[in-house]
């Protein structure tokens, strides 16, 4: 065979092999400039419609019109919501109920469920027993057996540093695992958080535990309108107690892992911050729900698991999603709402399931992997007069139905 014929031969078969070699990729998102393939965890085609028909759709959910700002490019989060935390109004979800593992900002759930069941100045010596079963890397505020703690200080250890050793303790104050887990899925239904399954509360990774953007949000929402709850949750630092020397107690200085809240490796907190919740795990990814008011529009956002290899990704997306929701409160049309508990809903005759049926439940659990990162990132923006917020005094009607604290400016809890 001539040496042309073989080249001719070569291509023609090089030709046919071509397709097979084509590894399928989806479009890579704007800043990460590198494919991702699509044998990614997709959101199932069928979740929960808790709150809205559109909000059980996979994908992003939103009404562009004229006038509306348009979302911003460099979101990667796989799901993420946005939400006017006065008038339950959801201004724009992304997968707002795919069920995925909630990391630490499950620990919300968890203190909005036993925060009022503890007075703040019963004291507690811990029980060796109390810090067994933390699980391997868990984040740790600096618990010690047979030390003694006011509950006050044990619930600065949850909220500032997302001490795990903190939650055990308070757990076991609560009757113990077993009760605290049934105690917080209770509450969970509650506040009609159907795609929340609890099985630490301390948000380590377990088979199972489940929630999602729209069930952290709702949570958050809830939490929010409790006084101790705001103040921990705002708390930029704080003194705990330590071991003993020389027959006195030492203390140390605690900061919040939120740096959205605190600025910490940043250049700057968020203009109107307040809180919530940080986490990360490996199911997880980073997670995080906030809270921030501009004027006098208060927004609650919570991205969790970004995919972009961005530095402090899951704070940066949700600075950009505060952004876009402040520009365009107001203007946009609402995807969907963010319902009252359901004593408060079945009181009020509206949102409540037909007779002998209940709430759509959202699709099978699914996971999403994530590399193991450590918690606390943030993301540098300006805070206007150098002042936060936090949530106090006035009430405002949520969907005319359910009271929630309005916010006011002062400076954070230092």
């Amino acid at each position: 065979m001539s040496a042309v014929k073989r080249t001719a031969l070569a291509v023609a078969s090089a030709a046919l092999l071509l397709p097979t070699l084509v590894v399928p990729v989806t479009a890579a998102h704007a800043d990460d400039k590198k494919p991702v393939s699509d044998n990614k965890p997709k959101p199932p085609p069928v979740m929960s419609t808790v709150g809205g028909e559109r909000l059980g759709k996979p994908g992003t959910q939103v009404n562009l019109a004229p006038g509306v700002p348009v979302l911003p490019k460099a979101l990667s989060g796989r799901s993420w919501i946005v939400a006017d935390a006065e008038s339950g109004q959801v201004l724009a979800a992304h997968n707002a109920h795919w069920r995925l593992a909630p990391a630490s900002t499950l620990k919300m759930l968890f203190a909005d469920t036993v925060l009022p069941r503890l007075p703040k100045d019963q004291t507690h010596t811990v029980k060796p027993e109390e810090l067994t079963g933390i699980g391997s890397g868990s984040s740790a505020v600096g618990v010690k057996e047979n030390h003694t703690y006011k509950v006050h200080d044990l619930w600065l250890g949850v909220f500032l540093r997302s001490g795990n050793d903190a939650v055990h303790v308070l757990t076991a104050m609560n009757g113990g695992l077993a009760k605290t887990v049934k105690d917080m899925n209770a509450h969970a239904r509650e506040l009609q958080a159907v795609d929340t399954k609890v099985v630490s509360p301390d948000g380590y990774d377990a088979p199972g535990q489940v929630s999602s953007a729209y069930d952290l949000t709702l949570i958050a929402r809830s939490g929010m309108q409790k006084k101790d709850f705001r103040e921990y949750a705002s708390t930029v630092r704080a003194r705990f107690p330590g071991g003993m020397k020389d027959g006195k107690r030492e203390d140390f200085e605690i900061r919040s892992t939120n740096r959205l809240l605190t600025g910490d490796g940043v250049e700057s907190p968020y203009p109107g911050i307040a809180g919530v919740k940080n986490g990360t795990t490996t199911h997880a990814g980073s997670t995080f729900t906030g809270v921030a008011q501009n004027g006098d529009r208060v927004l609650l956002v919570t991205v969790m698991n970004p995919q972009s290899d961005e530095r402090h990704a899951v704070y940066q997306e949700t600075a950009r999603l505060f952004d876009w929701g402040f520009a365009a409160a107001g203007k946009v049309k609402p995807v969907g709402e963010l319902v009252p508990p359901r004593s408060a809903d079945l009181r009020s005759g509206k949102n409540a399931p037909p007779p002998g049926k209940s709430a759509k439940s959202p699709a099978p659990v699914q996971l999403a992997s994530a590399e193991s990162g450590s918690s606390g990132m943030g993301i540098a923006l300006a805070v206007a007069g150098g002042v936060l917020v936090v949530l106090a005094g006035a009430v405002f009607l949520v969907n005319r139905r359910w009271p929630v604290p309005a916010l006011s400016r002062r400076t954070p809890r230092r």
